[in-house]
């Protein structure tokens, strides 16, 4: 897909999400992150768990008050903090899949109340054709129409994140922020439900957010791709040329570390790259974030923190190696 050719419809300038967490103390989950998303793409962001995914996905859709900096829907500013009017003008354009399937429903709610629930609030649809209109979006998710009498402990994981796509699609937004939507499936569904976002964005016309920490799932699905590391982003691009020509050494080590379908190459392999937990995001130190991990560190990289540097068509990386 050729991002010239396509209008963009979400843009992020500088933005930040941070917590206070006890005195002065401050834990800084997103840190300044600009980026740009075009219609009918789908955009891959990955990293460490705990490196502020999560965080930057409840930020744009408004379920966390941003600290600093601007998310741009469409030309306009959405509100730093949201009210009970922005959520129900925003929600129609922007949605959510979380990432847990079980969490994320209402035990106390039939599927067709939970699907219907949020066209019932914006009057989308009457009472009298409630059942059809559930009826079909349980049919595009891969559902049985007749499922929607039935309460969220009677299905499986992958039902339940159908279902959690119904109740996101029924509003017919233009965004979907998908939370990674398959980390709690069994890897048996998880390429059912890959392909299921896959075909309703081709039918719909949809723009994703794919949130995940598997580069080869993302690859897969997205057309772009966006590294994270304690809240900054440290390289964008093309999800082919991140993946197969990766240039910040924490991608290469997150690439590195991806086991190969090959038990051969897997024993003979020889494990180099980062070592080390990712360090708390608190009151963090100057320079490059991941100085402390990396194999190719200078003295520099501890002291200075590195900027945006272009190293091919659409492809960025944040440092000073380049």
């Amino acid at each position: 897909m050729s991002q010239a050719s396509t209008p963009v419809i979400l843009e992020l300038k500088n933005l930040k999400r941070h917590f206070k967490v006890g005195g002065d103390k401050t834990l800084k989950a997103v840190d300044g992150l600009s980026f740009t998303l075009h219609q009918n793409e789908i955009l891959g962001l990955v990293g460490e768990s705990g490196c502020g995914k999560s965080t930057l996905g409840r930020t744009i859709v408004g379920l966390w008050d941003k600290t600093e900096g601007d998310v741009i829907y469409q030309g306009e500013t959405l509100p730093v903090s949201y009210t009970s009017k922005d959520y129900k003008r925003f929600s129609r354009e922007i949605q959510m899949i979380f990432q847990d399937p079980y969490s994320s429903l209402n035990p106390r709610m039939t599927i067709r109340e939970i699907v219907a629930e949020g066209p019932m609030i914006h009057k989308l649809w009457k009472s009298s054709e409630i059942d059809v209109k559930v009826g079909s979006w349980l049919k595009l998710v891969g559902l049985a129409p007749d499922h929607m009498s039935r309460y969220p402990h009677e299905f499986s994981g992958g039902q339940r994140q159908r279902i959690g796509i119904a109740r996101a699609l029924a509003l017919e937004p233009k965004v979907i922020v998908c939370d990674e939507p398959i980390s709690a499936l069994d890897v048996s569904v998880q390429a059912q439900v890959i392909n299921l976002l896959g075909e309703l964005k081709n039918k719909m016309g949809l723009t994703l957010i794919f949130i995940a920490h598997d580069l080869s799932m993302v690859r897969y699905v997205s057309d772009r791709m966006i590294v994270m590391y304690l809240g900054k982003m440290v390289e964008m691009g093309p999800s082919n040329e991140v993946f197969f020509r990766p240039q910040h050494p924490y991608t290469q080590s997150l690439i590195a570390s991806n086991p190969m379908a090959d038990p051969q190459f897997e024993r003979d392999r020889v494990r180099t790259g980062m070592t080390g937990e990712i360090p708390s995001p608190i009151n963090l130190s100057p320079g490059c974030r991941f100085a402390g991990r990396c194999p190719k560190a200078t003295e520099r990289c501890h002291q200075e923190e590195p900027k945006q540097t272009s190293v091919g068509k659409d492809h960025v990386v944040s440092c000073h190696l380049f």
